[in-house]
């Protein structure tokens, strides 16, 4: 069997070396808890703050401004509970978001609205883009928080982040965004552009999973979600995960050094992959692509196939890929993010997601471009001999 292709970037990442290597010591020598004062304690410390440090110039921001997280999801729901529990008392009740965000974003605003929040939710293009009118209608200064997804996870669709937080900066409003899936990808810089909360996620970009970040601009108001220690100075108490923090730092280095270089060989990867699946399938849609995507998402429906068929056909040929979000694995339903930007059901169930990484090559996006047509080929004959 041919060896096997990895294109699955966007569900997670492999650890690279040398994040693996810096972490490795606080697996062994380094173990210390960094609450403790002696001097295993200190080192723990020194290291943690290090990290803490080397995050926050990738992020543009000051180290008191990044705090440690287990994950998107925490981060997503610190931001928007943290920021309602802070703002409600002033009447600041509404929650703004948009259909096509991560669950972990539409679950917590689904929880501010069984907690007496307002539920806003912004319409879309059909390419995924946010729709101005609609920003310009919800987002009022009776918001507590905007939450927009930067680059969407299942279609890698870009929102215009830096226009839509000073929108909402100047009506009052605090804007946050997941960026988990732009980190690495679009130029992030906290100084410079004017949202008030982001999230990230270490197994994105080469870090272990279980590990992210969250920024908060100082003098943001928010609520803890959790209590009980004085660690991430409040924000997120508990004992920090001082390997992983200090692998998320390493691996957050890295991406941003070779953003440039990497989206570059990526787009062209991705483009060529595009290209040759709709030259050889003249049916196919690719969604979003009439919006600016980021380089690593190709998301694609072929008439008279589906997704659950086409994703064991290609693991089958070693070819991993999925259906959108990870999360939804296992679920018969149309994507979320498909069905709100309007795509029929019939082709929503047909959505294969390939997302490009640090394992994509020339001779793999060849590969899959000659496997995946026959596949659809082989599930379009035996759909027909079922009807």
């Amino acid at each position: 069997m041919p060896q096997p292709i990895y294109m699955d970037h966007a569900a997670t990442t492999p650890v690279r070396s040398e994040v693996h290597a810096a972490m490795e010591p606080f697996y062994g020598p380094r173990f210390g808890n960094p609450s403790s004062t002696h001097r295993w304690g200190r080192d723990a410390r020194a290291a943690l703050d290090e990290a803490r440090e080397r995050l926050a110039r990738c992020l543009g921001a000051t180290p008191g401004e990044v705090f440690f997280t287990s994950g998107g999801t925490e981060g997503d729901n610190l931001a928007i509970l943290g920021a309602y529990h802070a703002l409600r008392a002033s009447g600041r009740t509404a929650v703004v978001t948009t259909p096509i965000e991560h669950k972990a974003i539409l679950a917590a605003a689904h929880h501010a609205a069984h907690e007496g929040a307002t539920e806003r939710v912004l319409a879309v293009t059909r390419d995924g883009i946010v729709e101005r009118p609609s920003f310009d209608t919800l987002v009022r200064s009776d918001v507590a928080v905007c939450s927009i997804m930067w680059v969407n996870n299942e279609i890698g669709v870009v929102q215009a982040i830096p226009e839509l937080a000073t929108e909402a900066k100047a009506r009052g409003v605090l804007f946050h965004t997941d960026a988990v899936q732009a980190f690495g990808k679009i130029a992030i810089d906290a100084q410079h552009q004017p949202f008030d909360m982001l999230t990230m996620s270490g197994h994105k970009i080469g870090a272990p999973k279980g590990i992210g970040a969250i920024f908060i601009r100082r003098g943001t108001p928010y609520e803890p979600l959790l209590h009980g220690g004085s660690q991430n100075f409040g924000v997120r108490p508990g004992t920090e995960n001082v390997a992983a923090a200090v692998g998320l730092a390493c691996a957050a280095e890295l991406a941003v050094a070779e953003r440039d270089e990497e989206m570059r060989r990526l787009g062209e990867l991705r483009d060529r992959l595009q290209a040759e699946l709709l030259a050889r399938i003249p049916d196919a849609v690719v969604h979003g692509a009439g919006a600016p995507r980021a380089p690593h998402v190709l998301n694609i429906s072929v008439p008279g196939t589906d997704s659950e068929s086409m994703l064991m056909a290609l693991d089958l040929a070693g070819i991993a890929c999925s259906s959108g979000s990870a999360c939804q694995s296992g679920s018969v339903d149309p994507s979320h993010v498909l069905t709100a930007i309007g795509v029929p059901r019939e082709l929503a169930i047909a959505a294969v997601r390939m997302s490009l990484g640090a394992l994509t090559t020339p001779d793999g996006v060849e590969r899959v471009a000659h496997v995946f047509p026959a596949l659809v080929a082989k599930s379009r004959r035996l759909a027909g001999a079922l009807t």
